[in-house]
């Protein structure tokens, strides 16, 4: 360079030449060590792992939710609405390793419904020819028939676990509420079904109703199984990374005060999608993927989900990427306590 590049006039110029003239640029380095340099495994003073490996579950247990109640094919025009849309796309998760899968159906307009026939309907075929396969249903009641049929449908043995909602937000443009009485009593039912109750939390708040209402009035014994359903509307925010990170660990660590071995899984919701998975399976938690909860692959582009198998095997391949292998049925009943069928 024929320009000489300016230097900082903050140094003292001098005193550094003078100590380059007198020790070059030599590194002071004593190996106290020898023979190693650096022994990955322990150390020639005490025998203390230098870097112990992380606490992370050598297994991840991915869960695939199917439709939700939420989007419509407006939203995505590939969003499974009907029954056999809904149990076709089950079946290609399941086929592709998928251990556990998410049921809600929908009624003739498209909307969540609790119907036993159209749960029965979905999930019956699929359980024939797939029998070691965990099924969970989210069974919402908005009317009176809806709240009539709860109990019987829980009792019809077909689904593992049901989630246990313990939230009051503003979901979207809609309010999302679940009274005292119902989170208890539906706890209470799933158990007595023979089902394991999954801990829905979307905020801070929902986490604490669960210890309130759930955990330390003795209704569910830790520890839980949680499923943690940030970045929508009304749910803690995640509107970039760092509401992302910040959050995640926040609801963990809320939930971990009083339940340290729960079974922790994160959903890939909202824009947050498949970064708050890979985050989540970072921190050894578990995850579930799916067209309940997003319509997007990623955060910061628009490409709609066309398939829930394609989410499914993207997320597979990035934990197996990290050193974490998917869980089997068997693996996942074992990990959460799972009752068997029957």
């Amino acid at each position: 360079m024929s320009d000489e590049i300016e230097r900082s006039s903050k140094v003292h110029w001098d005193h550094v030449n003078a100590w380059l003239a007198r020790g070059g640029f030599k590194t002071d380095w004593k190996v106290y060590g020898m023979p190693e340099i650096l022994d990955p495994t322990t150390s020639r003073f005490v025998d203390v792992d230098p870097m112990p490996k992380w606490k992370i579950p050598e297994k991840v247990m991915i869960s695939t939710t199917i439709t939700g109640a939420f989007f419509s094919k407006r939203a995505n025009p590939h969003h499974p609405i009907t029954v056999d849309e809904i149990r076709d796309s089950a079946e290609q998760c399941i086929l592709a390793g998928a251990p556990n899968i998410h049921i809600h159906v929908r009624d003739d307009r498209g909307y969540n419904a609790l119907d036993p026939q159209r749960f029965s309907d979905v999930i019956l075929p699929l359980r024939e020819r797939y029998p070691d396969v965990t099924f969970d249903g989210c069974l919402v009641a908005v009317n009176d028939k809806e709240s009539a049929l709860m109990e019987s449908t829980m009792r019809l043995g077909l689904f593992d676990a049901l989630p246990v909602n313990t939230t009051a937000i503003c979901c979207g443009d809609n309010m999302f509420f679940k009274a005292p009485h119902v989170v208890i009593q539906k706890a209470q039912l799933a158990q007595e079904a023979g089902c394991k109750p999954i801990i829905a939390v979307y905020t801070d708040g929902d986490i604490d109703n669960a210890r309130r209402f759930l955990v330390e009035s003795g209704v569910v014994k830790t520890p839980c199984y949680w499923i943690i359903l940030p970045a929508l509307p009304g749910g803690s925010p995640m509107h970039n990374p760092e509401q992302m990170v910040d959050g995640l660990q926040r609801m963990v660590r809320a939930i971990r005060d009083f339940d340290p071995e729960g079974f922790l899984m994160v959903s890939a919701a909202g824009r947050a999608s498949t970064y708050l998975a890979t985050f989540a399976i970072l921190l050894g938690l578990h995850v579930r993927v799916g067209m309940e909860d997003t319509v997007w692959h990623y955060p910061h582009r628009d490409d709609l989900l066309k398939h829930n198998v394609d989410h499914f095997n993207q997320i597979r391949d990035i934990a197996r990427l990290l050193g974490r292998d998917l869980m089997t049925p068997s693996e996942y009943r074992l990990a959460i306590n799972m009752p068997r069928r029957g």
